[in-house]
């Protein structure tokens, strides 16, 4: 199981990680001062080498770690009792009494106390269940950030993806150019055709090599923006690994709807309910007043004795019971409950709006890929060919050429769009894609600790 190192804290098993990306390592909060050593991998990488470097790596995920740890030093700070007080009271200090007309000095007395306030109305307890839960809603957090690293990684390595399909795209457009560029050139020579035909060949030619270097730049910077998200400056890996094929098929939007309650901005408000209600416990302890004892030790120097004194106080709650404090912490309960609500709106309407782009370009890279595609590369071929034999016209070749480049960079923005898409519904269901079809887990295990199951 993905565990975060949070000192003596079990946040493995009070927040679970989602089914995304449960195999990879994720950052674990060292001591402070040690120094970080980014890798910036070379050569090929693949999408599984960029998350684990991004989970890793990735300073934005780091400083969630972090909270989590100062969250967990806080939990066990409150568990602390209140420290004994120690005090010293000298009093008659430079006093005098008239004894029989005559001044004498009065002898100053000694008093060394011990104070100790026990607090009543359990609120020791309740203090440590609100730093407990405000623990598990900082794994939360982190659980957050973690999925959406994973997201944010995915899409940058996608762009690169299709990055490098577009410039090799882009290489195959700019050669074409070159083939029909030198087609035209024999014409001319021949004498077949006029000398303007190589001068629209040449201007053509001058277009894609023009693409292709826009292509590359690109590219370059898609690398370099999927190498800051693990930490790095620059991008010293060569190229990405991966396929843009898509499934035949997709899990029903319903079945992904189930999913849900999955996603870490929804299951955290069983937690976040749960630590205000643990909040209105703390300020309903606070209406008992507590007591504080006191003992000491007392030395009368004028008669040369020593004597013990004892003592108790206690406030008297006339004027604050705290009723406010409760009401007001009740609010937020109510106000805690609408907004899960409205979390639970707000992530299935996004999740209709990414499965709305999920299935539109699933249909449209389906369509290109059975319809368009063939058809353009086969007319492409055709007229390049009857233009060599002399039976079509240069624009003619050049329209197809351009249908054909329009056709494969639809199909390639396609093939994108779905990934994406694919990544943004699994960011918002917690779970690889292909694993969406499989019946939900019970939510027992995202219950804040304290919580039984029902």
């Amino acid at each position: 199981m993905l565990a975060l190192s949070v000192g003596h804290g079990v946040w493995a098993q009070q927040v679970p990680p989602r089914p995304l990306g449960i195999d990879l390592p994720v950052y674990q909060a060292q001591p402070a001062g040690d120094v970080r050593r980014v890798d910036n991998p070379e050569g090929r990488i693949t999408l599984r080498d960029a998350l684990s470097l991004a989970l890793l790596q990735n300073p934005e995920l780091a400083s969630f770690a972090w909270e989590t740890r100062a969250r967990e030093a806080r939990a066990l700070q409150a568990g602390r009792p209140p420290n004994p007080v120690l005090g010293t009271l000298v009093e008659d200090l430079g006093g005098a009494t008239h004894v029989a007309g005559a001044e004498a000095a009065v002898q100053p007395q000694t008093t060394i106390e011990l104070s100790q306030l026990i607090e009543l109305g359990g609120k020791r307890a309740a203090r440590q269940t609100l730093a407990d839960l405000a623990r598990d809603l900082a794994a939360w957090d982190f659980e957050a950030a973690r999925i959406d690293v994973l997201t944010r990684v995915s899409a940058a390595y996608l762009d690169v993806l299709a990055g490098q399909e577009l410039a090799a795209l882009a290489g195959r457009t700019r050669a074409l150019a070159e083939q029909v560029h030198q087609i035209a050139s024999t014409r001319v020579e021949a004498g077949v055709v006029s000398p303007i035909e190589r001068t629209k060949a040449e201007v053509a030619l001058a277009g894609a090599r023009i693409d292709e270097q826009r292509a590359r730049r690109t590219l370059d910077a898609g690398r370099t923006r999927l190498a800051t998200l693990w930490g790095s400056d620059a991008a010293m890996f060569d190229g990405a690994d991966g396929d843009l094929s898509i499934p035949p098929s997709l899990p029903p939007f319903a079945v992904l709807q189930q999913r849900v309650a999955q996603n870490p901005e929804v299951a955290r408000w069983t937690t976040e309910i749960a630590q205000r209600d643990a909040a209105r416990a703390v300020e309903a302890a606070a209406r008992v007043p507590d007591v504080t004892v006191t003992a000491g030790y007392r030395r009368f120097t004028e008669v040369d004795r020593n004597a013990f004194v004892i003592g108790a106080s206690i406030p008297l709650p006339v004027f604050d019971r705290n009723r406010a404090g409760v009401q007001e912490a009740s609010d937020r309960i109510a106000k805690a409950r609408e907004e899960q609500r409205a979390a639970q709106s707000r992530v299935t309407a996004m999740l209709a709006e990414a499965y709305g782009r999920l299935a539109g370009a699933h249909d449209e890279a389906a369509g290109l890929a059975s319809n368009v595609l063939p058809g353009a590369r086969s007319a492409f071929e055709s007229i390049e060919e009857g233009y060599r034999l002399g039976r079509f016209g240069f624009l003619d070749v050049l329209d197809a050429q351009r249908t054909l480049v329009a056709a494969e960079g639809q199909y390639l923005r396609a093939l994108t769009g779905w990934h994406k898409a694919a990544a943004q519904v699994e960011r918002l269901i917690g779970m690889p894609l292909a694993d969406a079809a499989s019946p939900p887990p019970a939510t027992c295990g995202d219950k804040p600790s304290g919580l039984s199951c029902q």
